[in-house]
């Protein structure tokens, strides 16, 4: 049996990334009929709160609220996974499995050590999927090469220029459900764990009006960003809103 092929692949260095960068985009592009899945490509283990458990569990409730068609984990080690071979080697059987036309991973740059690592190791391995000659393997069969048409960091703790905007008005909704069900990484006034900056009272407001303040700029009640290395190519003037 052929694996599913995805429309859209998302990864993230750590479960609770790709909701808070991009959950909106997902529901809206689900709710439009696209096949997605994510990958996350640690388990969080070194989070102050929570522990690994935990944080499988709230992923798995996560993808229920956006509808994913598939979640997996790559068990890098957090913190310390690098942009190697090795490790290129397991993203690139994932995106052959799954054969995604886009791939969205972390922010380019930002406050987290991971992310910009996690960043380029997915964005590298998109390459080098493309690659005829890089030989792998899933369940003992070996592979086609394929390369994503696109791939899309979406933006996190820092406040990068987007280069473009995704309307999310109508879905902010969803991707707050979908980050409140890792209960163990914000907010929560019976917590007796160390606090940390997003579980801070005041982070989800910040999602919401970071949303909110993207929104605005195109004329629209929500949006999130994302930057992109390549040039984006239009059909008409009137794509453009």
């Amino acid at each position: 049996m052929m694996d599913l092929k995805l429309d859209i692949l998302a990864f993230g260095a750590h479960p609770d990334d790709v909701e808070l960068g991009c959950g909106g985009t997902i529901a809206k592009e689900i709710s439009n009929g696209k096949k997605i899945g994510i990958i996350d490509l640690t388990r969080g283990e070194l989070g102050t709160r929570g522990d690994v458990k935990i944080r499988d569990l709230e992923s798995k409730n996560a993808s229920k609220i956006l509808g994913v068609d598939i979640r997996e984990n790559l068990n890098f080690k957090d913190g310390f996974f690098v942009n190697d071979e090795k490790h290129q080697l397991k993203v690139i059987e994932i995106i052959r499995k799954y054969r995604p036309e886009i791939v969205l991973c972390n922010a380019i740059e930002d406050r987290h050590i991971d992310h910009p690592k996690g960043a380029s190791l997915v964005s590298d391995s998109c390459f080098l999927s493309g690659l005829i000659k890089i030989k792998t393997t899933y369940n003992n069969k070996n592979q086609l090469h394929w390369r994503p048409k696109s791939v899309y960091h979406y933006i996190q703790w820092r406040n990068l220029s987007p280069d473009f905007l995704v309307d999310i008005s109508g879905f902010i909704d969803t991707k707050l459900k979908s980050v409140k069900k890792y209960k163990s990484q914000f907010y929560n006034p019976g917590s007796d764990e160390p606090e940390t900056l997003i579980s801070k009272k005041n982070f989800l407001d910040n999602v919401i009006n970071r949303s909110a303040d993207l929104g605005r700029l195109i004329n629209v009640e929500h949006a999130e960003g994302f930057n992109t290395h390549r040039i984006i190519g239009i059909n008409s003037l009137n794509d453009i809103k």
